[in-house]
This record gives structure tokens, sequence and C-alpha cells, in this order.
């Protein structure tokens, strides 16, 4: 069985989600993200791999967010075992927002990595079937 990813970034694809089957796929992701206004630079990700609720919903999110400008991005994965950011080095204060379609969501200072390692990182969930990726850090977000 092919793995595979629903992502949602926009708002056309609030009725046709976009569906990730391979690496070139995920690249085609993270360079729409990185060419589309800033307020659209995050993208929901779930596994069509992974069981959902009773309620019909998944079980878990892969929030991918990137800036454009400083050549970064963040992940943040939820699921029954909670939420982790990533670990990265950059430091510019907290509440660093990222939009899916407009609606903000903030990161803790220290969470973006590199671009490559988002690429990398997304690949990773893509073919594991919607596990955390391992390929980086993480870290449990404090309140900020």
């Amino acid at each position: 069985m092919q793995n595979k990813v629903e992502a949602y970034y926009r708002e056309e694809h609030a009725q046709n989600r976009p569906v990730l089957t391979s690496a070139e796929d995920v690249d085609v992701l993270i360079d729409s993200l990185l060419t589309t206004p800033p307020y659209h630079n995050l993208a929901e990700l779930h596994s069509l791999t992974r069981t959902l609720l009773p309620s019909g919903f998944p079980d878990h999110e892969l929030l991918v967010g990137v800036d454009k400008d400083l050549q970064v991005g963040v992940l943040e994965f939820m699921d029954a075992d909670g939420n982790a950011v990533t670990v990265g080095s950059l430091k510019r204060g907290d509440g660093i927002p990222y939009f899916c379609v407009g609606n903000a969501t903030d990161f803790p200072d220290g969470s973006e990595i590199s671009i490559d390692l988002i690429r990398q990182a997304v690949k990773e969930f893509l073919a594991s079937g919607g596990q955390r990726p391992t390929c980086i850090e993480w870290q449990e977000p404090e309140s900020w």
C-alpha cells in the first residue's frame, strides 16, 4: 500500500485537498509555500495511512511552515502522545506567526530550522505512514 498525505494550505483545498504520494510531491508543496504570500505559509498535513478517530477526524496532525525571506521553517506534530515542535537555533522572539489560509499559529522562539530539514522531515512523515519524523530534534512547546 502506498502512503498518502493530505494537505490543506489554500482556501480552495477546503473541499478538494491535494494528496502527496512521493518525495517530489513534498518538494512541490514546500516550493508552493515558499512562493505564496506570507499569510499562506503554513500547511496542515494528515496521513491517510493512519486510522481515524471514532469521530471521523485524524488522530494526528503535522503543521509545516516556511519563511521564504529567512529560508527557515517550523514543524509541529500532534497526536495522542502530545504536541511537539522543532528545535532550532534561530532566535527572534516568542510568538513567531505562520499562517494557514490567513489564520495565524504562533511558534516559540528557537523552533525554526532550515528548509532542507523541513523537506527531509516531511518526506519521512510521508514514508513512515504519518509517524513523527525522527530526523530532527523535537521539544514540548511551553506556554509562550
